[in-house]
């Protein structure tokens, strides 16, 4: 019992450590503040802007559909440039990761002792594609206002 409980522990801090995200410093972290306040950049912004850490991160084991991913990846990005005082994430991509669902089917038999025996198993993955991503946490002084959309035709 003592061994069970030992694998399932070790399987959960593994299940942990694979939706981490996790950072490389390459500037000065400041105090951390309210993932609100963390903006995404595709482009660098105007005015320029302080290094703080190259940051990289992949969604959930169970995260279903594409915007759930891509909305995962972009709140933890957030959140670790946020943990590290940055204003702004530079964001560098993201790709789909290996694996996916999958069905396998095995089948065996044989015969010990004068007694013959069979079995068949089938076996479904169920967990999705992960979706990684990059960024560069940044700090910028002076950011642009937010632009706010357009508003709906009539």
């Amino acid at each position: 019992m003592r061994a069970f409980r030992v694998f399932f522990l070790l399987l959960v801090a593994l299940a942990a450590a694979g939706c981490a995200t996790s950072h490389v410093l390459t500037g000065t972290p400041r105090p951390p503040i309210d993932p609100a306040q963390v903006r995404i950049y595709h482009g660098p912004p105007p005015g320029g802007y302080e290094e703080i850490a190259i940051l990289e991160t992949a969604s959930g084991a169970f995260t279903y559909g594409e915007q759930n991913k891509t909305d995962s990846v972009l709140r933890k990005l957030r959140e670790e440039a946020a943990s590290l005082g940055a204003n702004g994430v530079l964001f560098q991509g993201s790709a789909d990761g290996y694996g996916g669902g999958g069905v396998s089917v095995g089948a065996g038999g044989g015969r010990v002792g004068g007694s013959s025996f069979s079995g068949a198993g089938v076996g479904v993955n169920i967990s999705p594609r992960q979706k990684h991503a990059s960024g560069i946490a940044i700090y910028v002084p002076n950011p642009p206002p937010q632009t706010a959309p357009p508003p709906p035709e009539e």
